[in-house]
């Protein structure tokens, strides 16, 4: 355990303010207190959608994964694989995949990375991302992809998006990027991305990305080296830049900043609306 602590500190000495090489990653900042402070307790939040359930789906290599699932409306084959936060696969992500269904009739997939868990403290969260396995997690969102392709879940979905938030905005990129042609439209909330050229070669989707200008760690640098990553590539990436703090866009953060909350949900779903029809 003591080196584990010793290695995660290491790591984040080394690479603390610079873009991943795994989309998803957070491990840089586990091990900084602020990081944590940041992430406020949860208000009480309870998803009051009637359309949304728990299902289960297969992964990548056939295992069964855990995922909530909005359905599309009658004849819309669009669908959207969506990734949770720090805190996991709450009603805070329920809510958010009914609120995309209700404005858009899309089919919303919010998967599952920590496999049933939800923090309830931000330790207890900060833990569940530390366990997360990014094998069995990219097989999970790669699965997703797949089984929304297929029909698996009723449909068989000719656009798919993704949209992922903090730790799920790394994550949503990640999702982009195994998808390949598959994935037409890529959000990314204050996320950490995947910058690496044999990555972004296999990504086929645009990118937007909402970035709070006052976030420590998915801060300018990762921003502007992502931006120079996705050009190089020759990739399309839009960034709308917030006066805000790091999860500024979760109604269930206390600090919840719902004027430019409303403003990136705007311009999320008018890029979902263009790439996804």
């Amino acid at each position: 355990m003591l080196l584990a602590l010793i290695g995660t500190l290491m790591f984040s000495a080394k690479h603390q303010g610079t873009a991943s090489c795994c989309g998803g990653d957070m491990t840089p900042f586990m091990a900084d207190p602020s990081f944590l402070a940041a992430h406020l307790t949860p208000k009480e939040f309870r998803y009051s959608g009637k359309e949304g359930s728990a299902t289960t789906i297969k992964d990548a290599n056939g295992k069964d994964a855990g995922a909530f699932y909005v359905p599309p409306t009658s004849g819309v084959k669009v669908a959207v694989v969506m990734i949770h936060e720090f805190w996991g696969l709450n009603d805070f992500i329920k809510q958010e995949a009914q609120k995309i269904h209700d404005t858009t009739g899309y089919a919303v997939l919010a998967v599952d990375l920590y496999e049933g868990k939800i923090g309830k403290t931000a330790t207890e969260a900060r833990d569940y991302m530390a366990a997360v396995d990014k094998t069995r997690a990219t097989a999970i969102v790669s699965g997703a992809v797949m089984d929304l392709k297929r029909g698996d879940l009723g449909v068989k979905f000719s656009k798919i998006g993704t949209v992922g938030y903090c730790f799920g905005g790394g994550w949503s990129h990640e999702t982009a990027i195994q998808g390949g042609k598959n994935v037409q439209a890529c959000v990314v909330y204050y996320g950490m991305p995947d910058i690496q050229p044999a990555a972004l070669a296999k990504l086929k989707a645009p990118v937007l990305m909402v970035h709070a200008m006052k976030d420590q760690w998915i801060n300018d640098k990762v921003v502007s080296d992502f931006q120079t990553a996705m050009k190089s590539s020759g990739k399309s990436l839009e960034v709308l830049h917030y006066d805000a703090n790091h999860a500024f866009a979760n109604p269930s953060n206390p600090v919840y900043d719902k004027k430019n909350a409303d403003d990136a949900y705007k311009h999320v779903i008018a890029f979902f609306k263009k790439n996804l029809g």
